[in-house]
């Protein structure tokens, strides 16, 4: 593992950003993070590369050519981690303070549910602060240069490469600045932007034009770029639930096959040894195109047989699975809660496991925005508010319940069919409102006196 004191120590920096990226492509969390993008396209590397083989009388495998292939892969993948991404961030953030939203960028929320599913099927990703707006980078295209001593993320490598024959660029990112390079086709490297600052301070004219007269550059107190983990495992969650995906997608594949491989109609015929092969193919075309036989000679029978493929068994063993899969993972199956006459109490407990893993992740996401926050100088906490399927009647009526005791903004936000962002236009338009009726009822009053 290269570390920030390895990277300080070499004179060619340029250099050793090239080696650590070709070290980085090597490393498992990189190749880990490959296999998840084509489990999250629905691309099942294990059923794709997987061939059926039979044994010739030597003892040899060899490929069974005639047998069918299908190559069937399920969406589990994809599904359970957008469910626990979009179960959070859905409904973007908000803070305390609602200056701080403002001075994160309109596309914050954007980024950051971006961010956190990579972080999910990655097990990282890591946030990046222009000075402006975020940015994500993602695990496949950062090199981290993390601190022996205290663990603290305090330089990093950015690259991608358009194709193969295409140049190589990357970005040294250091707590002093950031400088862009390129490889040329034989190594040569290319600084492309000298060192700069992360930000500028300007001195400007105080007129009605505005003038620049100074621009300083100026850093932050770390590096701006943060790391982001998708629970306390720092792990991708296609860890655990490869094996279980893969078996299910072959099982289902494997009975597509038998499908397709099994004639569910044969037939017996008897009497006939003479018939050669040609004989029996006009034979079975004759048949069924005029579904008649006729047995020439005394003996000569033709009998139609069919063939039930066993599904039993299959069916069960993949039910079980995929519950098995949801429950690991703390997902949510919404055919169990698909009644009409479920409760709210019961709609609730149904969440338990995903609220429990929910809870795991937001905590990574608070950490991550803090460490954002720390660089802008703000001391503020993300909220969220989760996105629930929910009895909405009986929701409703348990809040209008407590609303007496509850001031307007608290009462907005527990009513289910009202989104966070929709509550400060309501309480706006509330407040007209009473505010138009009191200077109508003032008028009333003086017009009838």
């Amino acid at each position: 593992m290269n570390t920030f004191q390895d990277f300080e120590a070499v004179t060619n920096k340029p250099k050793y950003a090239v080696e650590l990226i070709s070290e980085h492509k090597a490393s498992n969390i990189y190749k880990t993070a490959l296999i998840a993008n084509e489990y999250d396209r629905q691309h099942n590397i294990t059923v794709n590369d997987y061939v059926k083989k039979i044994y010739s009388l030597g003892g040899e495998p060899v490929v069974d050519f005639t047998a069918s292939n299908s190559k069937l892969a399920t969406n589990f993948f994809q599904r359970f981690n957008t469910q626990r991404n979009e179960y959070s961030l859905g409904n973007g953030v908000t803070f305390t303070n609602e200056a701080t939203k403002e001075r994160l960028g309109k596309d914050f929320d954007i980024v950051l549910s971006h961010a956190g599913y990579n972080a999910l099927i990655h097990g990282v990703t890591y946030l990046f602060w222009s000075g402006e707006r975020l940015y994500n980078f993602d695990i496949t295209e950062f090199v981290p240069l993390f601190d022996e001593e205290t663990g603290a993320l305090r330089a990093g490598v950015r690259f991608w490469q358009l194709d193969t024959d295409k140049p190589l660029i990357f970005i040294i990112y250091e707590e002093d600045g950031f400088t862009k390079y390129k490889v040329e086709d034989g190594g040569q490297i290319t600084e492309l932007v000298p060192k700069r600052a992360y930000k500028t301070k300007v001195k400007t004219l105080g007129t009605d034009r505005e003038i620049v007269i100074e621009e300083e550059p100026e850093n932050y107190s770390a590096i701006p770029i943060v790391p982001f983990y998708g629970s306390r495992l720092k792990e991708s969650t296609l860890e655990r639930l490869r094996p279980m995906i893969d078996s299910y997608d072959l099982i289902l594949s494997g009975f597509a096959n038998n499908l397709t491989d099994c004639a569910e109609i044969y037939w017996l015929i008897s009497g006939c040894d003479g018939m050669t092969d040609t004989d029996l193919a006009r034979f079975r075309d004759r048949l069924l195109l005029n579904h008649i036989a006729i047995g020439n000679d005394i003996g000569t029978k033709v009998e139609p047989y069919t063939q039930t493929v066993p599904h039993e068994a299959r069916e069960a063993y993949l039910n079980l699975l995929k519950n098995q899969m949801y429950a690991d993972f703390g997902a949510l199956d919404v055919s169990s809660i698909s009644s009409s006459a479920r409760t709210a109490t019961e709609i609730r407990a149904s969440y338990q496991p995903l609220d429990e893993n929910a809870d795991d992740f937001e905590y990574q996401i608070i950490s991550a925005i803090r460490g954002i926050l720390a660089l802008l100088d703000i001391d503020d906490t993300p909220q969220f508010k989760r996105n629930r399927i929910a009895n909405e009647t009986e929701a409703i009526q348990n809040v209008l319940s407590e609303a007496e005791y509850l001031d307007r903004e608290t009462i907005l936000n527990k009513l289910p069919n009202v989104t966070v962002d929709e509550v400060a236009s309501i309480m706006e338009r509330k407040d007209k409102e009473e505010e138009n009726s009191i200077f109508s009822n003032d008028a009333d009053a003086e017009e009838a006196y």
